[in-house]
């Protein structure tokens, strides 16, 4: 598989068994963007541990004028775990700083979005996620051709759905995979 052959904007990946690096166990990456350059997306269903989307906030200095919703805030992969994405639907842009993924789903990195949010201006639906998960050139296309990851379409539902815990699962059921029938090794026919 090259770049020139599939576009994975807009698909989620979805880690097997074998996965040989542990940060990206049973994860689904929902896919920002991917060219020959590399490729950037942000892991959907793995919660940072003990971070609310308030304390962000506060930390931020952004004073909510009502109060908020729960926006799950993610561990969205291992580069750059200082830097924030919001993963959110296109009823909202913040035009320079918004990456329009595809027509249902956008990608914001700026405090822009994070006032708009704090002041009932955002997104109707939306994650957090601290970090991305990065490939170079060529290397997510290793990556799938060596077992590693499922592709599969992203259903908003699965992408923003409140229990991360099943999104797994989830994911591999929109490819109709029951996960007990994976196997954590590879062959080639």
């Amino acid at each position: 598989m090259t770049n020139s052959e599939t576009n994975l904007d807009g698909k989620i990946l979805i880690a097997m068994p074998g996965m040989n690096d542990p940060r990206f166990e049973r994860s689904v990456v929902y896919m920002c963007a991917h060219s020959a350059d590399g490729a950037m997306g942000l892991i959907i269903n793995k919660p940072a541990d003990g971070l609310k989307f308030n304390d962000l906030l506060d930390q931020l200095d952004i004073k909510p004028s009502r109060p908020i919703g729960t926006v799950p805030v993610h561990m969205g992969g291992p580069v750059e775990h200082g830097r924030g994405f919001v993963l959110h639907s296109r009823d909202y842009s913040a035009q320079e700083a918004t990456l329009d993924v595809t027509d249902q789903i956008g990608m914001t990195a700026s405090l822009e979005i994070l006032e708009d949010i704090s002041n009932g201006d955002g997104p109707d639906f939306c994650l957090l996620a601290l970090g991305y998960s990065g490939w170079g050139p060529g290397q997510l296309e290793q990556e799938i051709q060596a077992n590693g990851w499922l592709i599969a379409d992203a259903p908003d539902a699965l992408v923003f759905a409140s229990n991360s815990d099943n999104k797994w699962d989830a994911a591999l059921d929109t490819l109709g995979i029951d996960p007990r029938m994976l196997s954590a090794t590879g062959g080639r026919a």
